[in-house]
């Protein structure tokens, strides 16, 4: 079954000061009849005192503008393999040469590497270094694919581990444990701080042409232990791990990035088939969940996708598995989340169906103005903005790195990348 949350729980508390009506409705008594309207009284209870954690968290974000809080939404591709690169394809997409420039500009939460920032490992612990120093006010989170196997945007630098389809072929939760441990060790030795793995979908679809092996299994239950213990062992590595695709990416037979699939699942099934990987992710302390861009008529019948549709990502993600984390799109550029809307419409409608980290927009120019000027007309209250930007913060103090960037090592990386240890791992897990 699955967990229910009271409505206290569904959404984690902007952690800013709000005059007046920020409580939750009042419940109707048990006898049917309205509760008469709530006085103010010198007797009435006080609101439990934030937690130091919270605190810091409430500190930082009342540092920033609105125009601030609106790029920390924003996780980009950059291009360069140094924080001053100059870059052609930097300025035709942002309007600023150099990643440090474009991280100014738009006050960027985050950026996402792929194999065109790599060179070798100096060079990867210089240019996130280099990204750090160029945030301002926030420590980057910086993001990359590192799922092993299949996708692994690292590998010329990183131990060769299998993927998650041959680790879930040997039944061994703490081999799945052992491997997200160390591989979330290699990726904090080179300044990255989130992987977005593991991969949470159940592989119920020989033809699907996107998971496939990229899940551990085609068995919810087994499927769910390994991404449990992967989400821990990402854990024991001090980096956020990210399960992906909700609500379930497994039984399709289109590719999310060409075109956009439907899963007829019924809710029943989708609860039984799709639904327990996640709800053991967030069991075990996931800090962000990813959505996929596909239409799930019988979770939602609008005909969007699920990164657009607010049934989904808060009325199941948040308030029927109770998850308080960060909810990450999948990249804005594939065609799954493009096919209704324009770019800067999409990254409204993601923020208002609940996600806080919109990855990889096609537009960033336009998709940062839709956002901003939809909360500065209201569409987007200031409270829901100051929610997304709490939980982005609260992943990065979580995983210390709130007020404080991380200081990656040349030395420190060239100990732990292919590690002795490491490849014996790898020998041991099949790689």
């Amino acid at each position: 079954m699955l967990r229910r949350i009271g409505t206290t729980g569904l959404l984690v508390i902007a952690l800013t000061a709000c005059g007046g009506g920020g409580g939750t409705a009042g419940a109707e008594p048990t006898g049917g009849k309205a509760a008469p309207p709530a006085r103010t009284t010198t007797s009435a209870v006080p609101s439990a005192a934030p937690t130091p954690a919270q605190s810091e968290v409430q500190r930082v974000l009342a540092r920033l503008t609105t125009e601030e809080k609106v790029g920390q939404l924003f996780m980009p591709v950059l291009y360069g393999t140094t924080a001053g690169s100059a870059s052609g394809e930097n300025q035709a997409r942002y309007s600023a040469r150099t990643p440090a420039k474009v991280i100014a500009k738009y006050h960027l939460g985050g950026v996402i590497l792929f194999p065109h920032n790599v060179k070798s490992a100096s060079q990867v612990v210089g240019l996130t270094n280099g990204l750090q120093r160029a945030s301002a006010k926030v420590p980057l989170i910086i993001g990359t694919d590192q799922e092993n196997g299949l996708v692994s945007r690292m590998s010329a630098l990183m131990t060769k581990f299998p993927g998650a389809g041959d680790i879930g072929d040997t039944k061994d939760t703490g081999l799945a444990r052992q491997v997200a441990k160390a591989t979330g060790e290699e990726l904090r030795a080179l300044g990255v701080n989130l992987d977005f793995a593991p991969v949470a979908d159940v592989n119920v679809n020989p033809r699907n042409p996107v998971i496939g092996r990229r899940a551990y299994d085609d068995d919810p239950k087994r499927a769910a232990k390994m991404v449990a213990a992967a989400v821990k062992g990402f854990g024991e590595a001090k980096i956020a791990a990210t399960a992906k695709h909700f609500p379930g990416h497994g039984d399709t037979s289109v590719d999310s990035h060409t075109g956009l699939p439907i899963i007829k699942h019924t809710k029943a099934q989708w609860e039984r088939l799709d639904a327990p990987p996640f709800e053991a992710a967030i069991d075990a302390g996931v800090d962000a969940v990813m959505s996929a861009h596909i239409v799930f008529p019988k979770l939602d019948p609008s005909g969007d996708p699920a990164t657009l549709s607010k049934p989904i990502l808060t009325g199941l993600l948040r308030e029927k598995l109770g998850f308080k984390g960060v909810i990450s799109t999948d990249a804005l550029n594939m065609a799954g989340a493009r096919k209704k809307y324009d770019d800067g419409e999409v990254a409204v409608r993601a923020v208002l169906a609940g996600a806080d980290l919109l990855l990889m927009p096609n537009d960033l120019p336009k998709a940062y103005k839709a956002v901003l000027a939809a909360v500065k007309s209201g569409r987007i209250s200031e409270q829901r903005l100051d929610q997304s930007v709490t939980r982005l913060l609260t992943l990065r103090h979580k995983r210390g790195f709130l007020t404080e960037a991380p200081v990656a090592s040349a030395a420190k990386a060239s100990d732990v990348l292919r590690s002795s240890a490491h490849r014996k791992l790898a020998a041991k897990a099949g790689g």
